[in-house]
């Protein structure tokens, strides 16, 4: 999403008195202020805060001034004050700058202020942007901000039902986001991440399968859910577990029926219906092929083994 969309999010101020903390990976956040300024002049001099203070811009231009270093600011740049940093922050006359800000604590979640509270045990991590005092006040790497401010503005904006857990999900989600702007990149570095994805998607054939029990079924309607090739997903599938796809689906609706069977106010015709069956002379025949009885003698036995 755009910074245009920033410019139209004025809602964003509303978020006050609807998001008021948040907890993510171990920490606490309190939000204490959220603002929205157009694209006009203004100017806010030397002074300092308690909390973080984020500001995004969107349009204009202008400078942040940080103890005694002057960055310039232009639409993307995102910008912070770390608790007791005294700062500035002016508009051009020429280009004003338009900002949304926000303004939060943040603490480890065990014991809220506590020093020894618990949190990440990793002294690194994308909380490193907040909690490393040393660290860049200024980045470009607004990433998925635009978006966020956007859509907790838009539920600020018309809250309904479930507004409260969305906000909070957004709410986390702004202040990893805004972390992760500021972190190292030796902060943010993780082990690769590798993905087998033949196991999803061989589970989501077998979901489907499962789903369909009492419809016909073919391999290229299977294949056609996983979006593979009837071949690829035949090879998949046989890789995966063993069997094939015909034979797994033979397998799942023969299991259905012994469970129905055991349901006395069902007739063996409607099982052999639910279970994909048109017609209960071949639904007993596999039925016995598979488990050396007959629905009915099953049905008599309770399911159980013959003596």
């Amino acid at each position: 999403m755009s910074l245009d969309s920033v410019a139209t999010a004025d809602r964003f101020v509303d978020l006050a008195g609807l998001l008021e903390s948040c907890e993510v990976d171990g920490f606490r956040a309190a939000f204490l202020s959220w603002g929205h300024y157009r694209p006009e002049y203004w100017r806010n001099y030397w002074h300092s805060h308690s909390f973080h203070e984020v500001c995004l811009a969107y349009s204009g231009e202008g400078r942040f001034n940080s103890g005694s270093v002057q960055y310039d600011v232009t639409p993307g740049s995102v910008f912070l004050a770390r608790p007791g940093d005294i700062h500035e922050i002016e508009s051009s006359r020429t280009a004003p700058l338009g900002i949304a800000f926000w303004g939060f604590t943040f603490r480890p979640a065990g014991v809220p202020g506590a020093a020894g509270a618990s949190g990440p045990s990793d002294a690194s991590g994308w909380w490193s942007g907040l909690t490393r005092s040393d660290g860049p006040v200024m980045s470009s790497r607004a990433g998925s901000l635009p978006a966020l401010i956007t859509a907790l503005a838009a539920e600020a904006a018309a809250p309904v039902a479930g507004y409260s857990t969305a906000l909070s999900a957004l709410g986390a989600t702004l202040v990893m986001e805004t972390a992760r702007a500021f972190a190292l990149d030796d902060d943010l570095a993780v082990e690769p991440v590798r993905r087998d994805r033949g196991p999803l998607v061989v589970e989501a054939m077998q979901r489907h399968l499962r789903d369909n029990l009492s419809r016909p079924i073919t391999v290229r309607d299977v294949a056609a859910a996983a979006h593979l090739s009837e071949r690829h997903a035949e090879r998949l599938f046989t890789q995966q577990t063993g069997a094939s796809i015909m034979s797994t689906l033979r397998r799942l609706r023969l299991e259905l029926a012994a469970q129905l069977l055991l349901d006395h106010t069902l007739s063996v015709t409607e099982i052999a219906k639910a279970c994909g069956y048109s017609d209960v002379r071949p639904f007993s025949t596999a039925f016995k092929r598979k488990y050396g009885r007959t629905p009915g003698d099953h049905r008599r036995a309770g399911g159980t083994e013959f003596m």
